[in-house]
C-alpha cells in the first residue's frame, strides 16, 4: 500500500534544505545542504540523499551520506561547512555534484557513478590558465551553484547579492568544457542582484541567492531566491545564458502573495531564507523548497507542493500545503503529527522567523529520531492544516502537552471559519495526554486549523485525530 505524503515530506527529525530534485531511474533523488537539530549556523552537515518512488511519493529512503565535507582538499579539519549544492549528468554519464565551501570563493566539484553513491572529489572550476573562478581579478564571489548539461558543454549558475553591495551585481552564468571543470565563456549575468534592478522588470523580486535552472521544451527556467528571501521567483528564455524575463513568485514559505483564500500581504507562516527548484515527476510538476523551525534560520526542512506551468509557460504562485506531494487531500481519519501543519501564527504577524515565537520542534538532540511537534503555543496560536477529506468525520481528539499553562482549543473549519468543536479547560501537565470533541464538518474537503486560547506559553500540541 501506497504511503500518503505530508509537508515536510522527510522524517520530522530530518533538515535538508536547499533541496534539488531530480528523476533518475524511476526515483526521485533530493540533494540539499545539512542542517542540524539546534545548529548554530547554516549547513553543519554531511551531504545526504534521500530517495522515493515516482509512483510513491511518500515512501522517502535514505541514501546515507554521499560526501562527508572532509572530502575536500581545501577542508581536511571540517572547520568549513558545505553549502548548498546541485548535481547534473555529465557527458560521460556520470554524477557531478557542485558546491562551495562557506569561506572560500570558489566552486568545488566531486564525482560518483551513481546518484546516491560516495561522491569523490573531483577538482575546481577554473579558467583555461588553471585560475579558479571566483580568484581571477573581477570575478565575483561564487556561491550556491546551480549546474545544466546539455550535450558537452554545462552550464554553471552562481551568485549572492546581498542589499548595499554593488560589489555584486547579479545571478551569472558560466560555461564549462566537457571535463566539467574548464571554463569555455566566462561569466556572464543572467538577473540582477537587487543593486542593479532599476529598468530590468525585475525590481520588487530582484535576484538574491539560490539560482537554479532547469530546461521544459525550448525554454530555460531560471528558479531563485528574491531579496525577500522567503519566496523562491523564475525567469525563463529560450537561451541559457541571455535574455532572462522575470515570470513571478512560485512559492513563499510564508504564503505572502497568495491571495486565492486569503489577503495577499496575510502572513500565514515564520518565513525566513529560501531555496528549492522544480521537477516533473510523472505527469505532474513540483516546486521543491524549505521552511524555518526552531525559530531560527539554521533549522530547515524540505517541503513540495504541486505547481502549473501553462501553455504559455507561466506559473502562477502556489499555496503551501500539508499534503504537498500526496496528489490531493489527505484521509480525514486517523491521527496526523502537528508537525505537518503549513501555517502557523498568532495575532501579531510577524513575517521572518525569530527566537520566542511558537515553533515546530523536536525533543533531544540533532541525530535523535524523536518525532517533531509545535511547542512554545501561547494564547492565540493557530496552526493550519491545508487540506483533509473529512467524509463521515464525527469527532477530532489532540495530543498535547500543557507544563505551566491551560486552556482551551479551538477547532475551526477553514482559516476564519466557524468554529467546529472545542475542547475545553486542558489542565497544566507535563506529560502527553489525548482529548476529544465532537465536530461539526460536513463531507468534503477542508482546511483546519486548531486555535488555543489560554494561559501560559509552555504548551504542545504533538498531533491531530480524526475520527469517523
Amino acid at each position: 500500500m501506497k504511503k500518503q505524503a505530508f509537508n515536510p515530506y522527510l522524517p520530522s527529525w530530518e533538515y535538508i534544505p536547499d533541496g534539488e530534485p531530480y528523476v533518475f531511474d524511476g526515483r526521485v533523488y533530493i540533494y540539499g545542504s545539512h542542517d542540524l537539530y539546534n545548529g548554530h549556523v547554516f549547513c553543519l552537515g554531511d551531504y545526504v540523499c534521500y530517495s522515493a518512488p515516482v509512483d510513491d511519493l511518500g515512501d522517502w529512503r535514505y541514501e546515507g551520506v554521499i560526501y562527508p565535507k572532509t572530502s575536500d582538499p581545501l577542508n581536511k579539519d571540517g572547520k568549513m561547512c558545505l553549502y548548498a549544492p546541485d548535481v547534473t549528468v555529465g557527458p560521460d554519464g556520470r554524477y557531478y555534484l557542485y558546491y562551495v565551501l562557506d569561506h572560500v570563493p570558489i566552486v568545488s566539484v566531486a564525482v560518483c557513478d551513481k546518484p546516491a553513491g560516495r561522491y569523490e572529489f573531483y577538482g575546481y572550476v577554473h579558467y583555461e590558465d588553471g585560475t579558479r573562478l571566483g580568484e581571477k581579478e573581477g570575478d565575483e564571489p561564487q556561491f550556491d551553484p546551480g549546474v545544466l548539461t546539455e550535450g558537452d558543454v554545462t552550464y554553471l549558475y552562481t551568485g549572492f547579492c546581498g542589499r548595499g553591495d554593488k560589489s555584486r551585481t547579479g545571478a551569472q552564468c558560466t560555461v564549462l568544457d566537457k571535463d566539467m571543470l574548464t571554463i569555455l565563456k566566462a561569466p556572464v549575468i543572467v538577473a540582477p542582484g537587487c543593486e542593479y534592478g532599476e529598468g530590468t522588470g525585475f525590481e520588487g523580486h530582484t535576484f538574491f541567492e539560490a539560482p537554479s535552472i532547469r530546461k521544459v521544451d525550448d525554454t530555460y527556467y531560471l528558479i531563485y531566491s528574491s531579496t525577500w528571501m522567503h519566496e523562491l521567483c523564475y525567469a525563463t528564455s529560450k537561451s541559457p545564458d541571455k535574455d532572462f524575463v522575470y515570470g513571478g513568485v512560485v512559492v513563499s514559505n510564508t504564503d505572502v502573495g497568495v491571495d486565492s483564500y486569503k489577503a495577499k500581504d496575510r502572513i500565514m507562516a515564520y518565513g525566513g531564507n529560501n531555496h528549492g527548484s522544480i521537477v516533473k515527476i510523472g505527469d505532474d510538476w513540483y516546486i521543491f523548497y524549505h521552511r524555518q523551525t526552531n525559530t531560527t534560520w539554521y533549522c530547515r526542512q524540505g517541503c513540495a507542493e504541486k505547481i502549473v506551468i501553462a501553455d504559455d509557460g507561466s506559473i502562477a504562485q502556489v499555496a503551501m500545503s500539508s499534503c504537498g506531494l500526496n496528489g490531493g487531500p489527505l484521509k480525514g481519519e486517523g491521527v496526523y503529527p502537528a508537525y505537518i501543519a503549513c501555517h502557523l501564527f498568532t495575532d501579531e504577524p510577524e513575517l521572518y522567523v525569530r527566537p520566542g515565537q511558537p515553533r515546530v520542534m523536536q525533543d533531544g538532540r540533532d541525530g535523535d529520531e524523536n518525532p517533531g511537534y509545535i511547542g512554545d503555543i501561547r494564547n492565540n496560536t493557530t496552526a493550519g492544516f491545508k487540506s483533509f477529506d473529512c467524509s463521515g468525520v464525527k469527532k477530532m481528539a489532540i495530543t498535547v502537552r500543557g507544563y505551566m499553562g491551560g486552556g482551551d482549543f479551538e477547532i475551526i473549519d477553514g482559516l476564519d471559519g466557524k468554529i467546529a468543536g472545542v475542547i475545553k479547560d486542558i489542565p497544566n501537565a507535563n506529560v502527553w495526554e489525548r482529548y476529544e470533541t465532537d465536530v461539526d464538518l460536513s463531507d468534503g474537503v477542508h482546511d483546519i486549523y486548531v486555535k488555543y486560547k489560554g494561559y501560559g506559553n509552555n504548551v504542545n500540541l504533538a498531533s491531530i485525530e480524526f475520527i469517523v
